[in-house]
């Protein structure tokens, strides 16, 4: 009853059947792996830190990851350029950060979001960043990109202003080398709130998050129907062999000889009336 699973084309499908269900639960177990690995990432990010936390020395903390970001990091030197960083937006307030160079004893340029100001960017609100050398103690941040929220990546800033606050933004602005990450000070100065720190991007449970959890649940589907299509065919077969056995199945049906198609045949007498006159006869 069952050789036909040895025949060739049930070979090609039951192969097909071997390989593609262990790559589907492969591919759904990558994805579920990939929405757990966000979400873990995102408790991390979203973490609340000690209050009591030590500042660490910045090289210590870097490169800045998810157990680094928001971190207290505390680097040494003296202040440099300082710019703007427009269209800021904090408790729902719009302004701008007070954003200073800080050239560090190793003799790379650190930014350093100073605080934040309401209003316009306007370099006569900013106030003047301490002369000589300071110790600064501030929240860890990655460099952001064009997909940070709230940065303004679509350039045309006025000179003295920056969109967004990364190392590939200033290396064309500053002659120095720069430090891929930058600190906000938590307690500012001269009238400026502190800049929160914000969760590293890629991290949350965002759109991409619940893509993974959606492909995962697409692969195992997928798995389902690649059974369900076997079993299906299989059933097929089966019944197909028994009904043969049983006499189920209609042989093929002979030609019928009084078939109007058929040619009319030359011994019947009303074909050959038909066949002289042209006129079929009356009955």
């Amino acid at each position: 009853m069952h050789r036909f699973l040895l025949t060739p084309r049930w070979w090609g499908i039951n192969v097909f059947v071997a390989l593609a269900v262990p790559f589907c639960l492969f591919m759904g177990s990558w994805q579920l792996g990939r929405f757990e690995a966000r979400v873990d990432s995102h408790r991390e990010a979203t973490a609340e830190r000690p209050a009591d936390q030590v500042a660490a020395p910045l090289d210590s903390l870097l490169p800045v990851d998810t157990e680094t970001s928001g971190r207290l990091a505390s680097a040494s030197g003296e202040y440099a350029e300082q710019m703007l960083v427009p269209e800021r937006r904090l408790d729902g307030a719009s302004g701008f950060y007070v954003l200073t160079l800080l050239r560090t004893d190793s003799g790379k340029a650190l930014p350093v979001v100073r605080g934040w100001l309401p209003g316009t960017a306007d370099p006569a609100k900013a106030p003047a960043a301490p002369t000589g050398r300071v110790e600064v103690t501030g929240a860890l941040q990655a460099s952001e990109n064009s997909g940070t929220k709230g940065v303004h990546a679509q350039g045309g800033l006025p000179a003295g202003q920056l969109g967004v606050i990364a190392a590939a933004t200033l290396v064309n602005l500053v002659p120095h080398e720069l430090y891929d990450a930058w600190l906000t000070v938590q307690t500012p100065v001269d009238g400026m709130l502190p800049v929160p720190a914000q969760a590293p991007t890629n991290t949350g449970l965002d759109l991409k998050a619940f893509q993974n959890l959606g492909y995962t649940g697409e692969w195992f589907v997928f798995v389902a129907f690649v059974l369900f299509m076997w079993f299906r065919l299989y059933r097929r077969e089966v019944e197909t062999l028994r009904d043969a056995e049983a006499g189920l199945l209609d042989p093929a049906a002979p030609a019928d000889p009084a078939d109007p198609a058929d040619p009319a045949d030359p011994a019947d007498p009303a074909a050959q009336d038909q066949s002289s006159t042209g006129i079929a006869p009356v009955r």
